[in-house]
């Protein structure tokens, strides 16, 4: 988102917005790595794998900013459309796709592919369970963290967990369970977006999303798709200065944060919204819940 989206299963009641993001990304999988593509406008709006966060660290600057701190969630429309051009044309409607782009990157991936028959009604503005204690976004969620990164997200550029980028540049998924990463790679190859897996632009792997993908690092732009208690310090390291992370914060109370490293590498961050998004975890307390 997510960039890329998607999610988990078995959603506590606590948090019935939760989704695309968790800490997991890819469709079925925790969250659907909504890897999309801007440069030709071909993309991935859905996501599931897993992601993962933990504390900000002393040696950044971040200065909170005053800004959309009074919007909520409630704002968001739930609304059922018949198809995934309905499903969008509904998210342009009641304001939460505002720019062309990411509309026709939603467009070209059906988020049918991407969660499972028989556990939610893909195009209803609302999570979906997709197994192992995992759900996939709300599709409002994915639509707004495209919004908030796609300046982020242009030809070249690299995005972690949920990304938007073009042939010359690479998105990244990292999930924490490996059946939803294989899961994941399985949506990724019935959809519009199948040869970017094997153009290298796409890549999804199984490892701990607080501690980001160092590999390919540093990211144009970060989508964390769990709630994180604080923000993983590897995230902000890995994050390429003129950068932006969005991520959700906190415990009951939880805020989508979004994070901008300038190019000298200070960190500023402002609140965009309330949410409420299943906690970022490692594997073993993810798969504990199920029991």
């Amino acid at each position: 988102m997510t960039l890329s989206m998607l999610r988990y299963t078995k959603l506590p009641a606590q948090y019935p917005c939760a989704i695309k993001s968790g800490v997991t990304t890819v469709a079925p999988s925790a969250f659907i790595v909504a890897t999309v593509l801007l440069e030709s406008m071909q993309a991935l709006a859905c996501r599931s794998i897993s992601h993962q966060h933990c504390v900000l660290s002393h040696i950044y600057s971040c200065t909170p900013l005053k800004a959309n701190i009074s919007r909520r969630m409630d704002y968001f429309w739930r609304r059922r459309a018949i198809d995934n051009t309905g499903l969008v044309n509904s998210l342009r409607e009641n304001g939460t796709i505002t720019t062309s782009r990411v509309a026709e990157v939603m467009e070209q991936i059906d988020r049918g592919l991407f969660v499972p028959a028989g556990v939610g009604d893909p195009y209803f503005d609302t999570p979906a369970p997709i197994g192992y204690n995992a759900t996939i976004s709300a599709p409002h969620m994915h639509a707004a963290c495209l919004e908030l990164l796609k300046d982020h997200l242009q030809p070249g550029m690299r995005a972690l967990d949920i990304g938007s980028v073009g042939e010359t540049g690479r998105a990244v998924g990292v999930e924490h369970i490996s059946e939803l990463t294989e899961k994941s790679v399985e949506n990724v190859q019935k959809c519009n977006a199948a040869h970017l897996l094997t153009s290298d632009s796409l890549s999804l792997h199984t490892g701990d999303g607080r501690k980001g993908y160092p590999d390919l690092a540093p990211y144009d732009a970060i989508h964390v798709g769990a709630a994180a208690p604080t923000i993983p310090p590897a995230l902000i390291e890995q994050l390429k200065p003129g950068g932006r992370m969005v991520i959700p914060v906190g415990d009951v109370f939880q805020d989508l944060v979004v994070i901008d490293k300038d190019m000298q590498g200070e960190v500023k961050q402002w609140d965009y919204t309330q949410v409420r998004y299943v906690p970022l975890t490692d594997r073993q307390m993810q798969l504990e819940k199920e029991q």
